[in-house]
C-alpha cells in the first residue's frame, strides 16, 4: 500500500457520463446531419493511436474524461454543444477502445496525459480551443492550460483533484485521510481480491456519495466502466499521479477560467474547488443543483447551460 496519500489518491476522483440532446426543430436537421455522418476516428499521436469523436461546425470545443471513463461519456454534451460548435471528445490512452498495452513500466500520471492532449490539439489543428475537463481530464486540462496557454481560448474545470492545494487547507489532511480510508483502502481491497465489480461499487459509491449508484446505473453506463477498469486498477498501485501546484504557479493563468461543484459533491473535492477560486483572478464559479461529482451525468441540462453561457462569453 503506498503511503504518499496526496499523491497516490488522486486517481480516485475521476468520473463518466452519459447521453442527451435536442433543441428547436431547425437546429434538429443539421444536429441529425451532423450525426449521420459522425464517426469514430484514430489520429496518431506520441507514438500511439487515439480515438475521438468529431461533429458540428463553428469554434472548437475538446472533452477531456476522467477514469473509468473514454469519449463515449461526454454523449449528453455532444449533439447539444455541436449546434454552434465543432465538438470533440478523445478517449484518453488506456481508454476503450484504444489498444495500448496495461502494464507495470507504463506511465499513468497526469504527464503522459497532459502531453497527448496538447499534441492532439496541434495535429488536429484546432488551436484555440475551449477545453473542458471533468475530474482526472480536468487535471489534465489544468497542466494543459499552464504548459500551453497558446492552445486554449478558454478553460473549464469540473472538480480537479489538486490535492497539493488541501495541504494549505486547515484539517485538509483530514479531509484526505478519510476519504482515503472510506474510498482508496476499500478500493484497493477489492481489486487485490479480484472482485473489480465490488472496486467500482465502493469507487462510484465514494465518489457520487451513493453507495447503490453503480448497481442501479443503466447498463450502457456500467459496461462503459467496466471497458475502463483496468486503468483504474493499474492507478491505484501508482505513486506521483499528478505533480503537486501551488497556488503561485495557478495564478499565471490567463485564459477565461470557469470552475465547477456539485452541490452534495464530497468535501474534499468541493474544499479544492475553492481553493481554486481563490488562487485564479477572474475566473467563475458556479455550483450544479442536484449533483455529486458526475457533475455532467447527473444534471446535463444545468451543467450544458452553465457551460455553454460561459464558452459563449469568450
Amino acid at each position: 500500500m503506498k503511503k504518499n496519500l496526496f499523491s497516490t489518491s488522486i486517481f480516485l476522483l475521476m468520473l463518466f457520463c452519459l447521453y442527451a440532446c435536442g433543441n428547436n426543430n431547425s437546429n434538429k436537421s443539421k444536429q441529425n446531419e451532423d450525426h449521420a455522418i459522425a464517426e469514430l476516428k484514430t489520429v496518431f499521436i506520441n507514438g500511439d493511436s487515439i480515438s475521438y469523436m468529431d461533429i458540428g461546425k463553428g469554434e472548437p470545443v475538446v472533452f477531456v474524461h476522467g477514469t473509468v471513463g473514454d469519449y463515449r461519456v461526454w454523449g449528453a454534451q455532444m449533439d447539444t454543444f455541436a449546434i454552434n460548435h465543432r465538438v470533440i471528445a478523445y478517449s484518453r490512452r488506456f481508454a476503450y477502445p484504444n489498444k495500448q498495452i496495461i502494464n507495470d513500466s507504463a506511465d499513468y500520471s497526469v504527464t503522459p496525459h497532459a502531453k497527448d492532449l496538447a499534441q492532439f490539439i496541434k495535429t488536429l489543428d484546432l488551436e484555440p480551443v475551449h477545453l473542458v475537463g471533468h475530474s482526472f481530464g480536468a487535471n489534465i486540462s489544468l497542466i494543459t492550460a499552464l504548459e500551453h496557454p497558446e492552445l486554449l481560448r478558454s478553460l473549464t474545470l469540473g472538480e480537479p483533484a489538486v490535492m497539493s492545494l488541501l495541504q494549505n487547507v486547515p484539517d485538509g489532511g483530514k479531509l484526505l485521510n478519510d476519504f482515503v480510508a472510506k474510498v482508496f483502502i476499500p478500493t484497493a481491497e477489492a481489486f487485490n481480491n479480484n472482485n473489480d465489480k465490488k472496486a467500482l461499487e465502493i469507487f462510484t459509491g465514494g465518489v457520487l456519495m451513493d453507495s447503490l449508484y453503480f448497481s442501479q446505473a443503466p447498463q450502457q453506463q456500467r459496461d462503459i466502466m467496466l471497458d475502463n477498469i483496468l486503468e483504474l486498477r493499474a492507478v491505484v498501485s501508482e505513486e506521483n499521479i499528478f505533480p503537486p501546484l501551488d497556488c503561485d504557479e495557478i495564478k499565471t493563468l490567463k485564459m477565461p477560467v470557469l470552475l465547477i461543484k456539485g452541490d452534495r459533491s464530497p468535501e474534499v473535492l468541493t474544499v479544492i474547488i475553492d481553493e481554486l477560486d481563490s488562487c485564479i483572478d477572474g475566473n467563475e464559479l458556479a455550483t450544479l443543483p442536484n449533483s455529486s461529482h458526475g457533475l455532467e451525468f447527473e444534471n446535463p441540462l444545468e451543467f450544458n447551460k452553465i457551460v455553454l453561457d460561459f464558452i459563449n462569453k469568450h
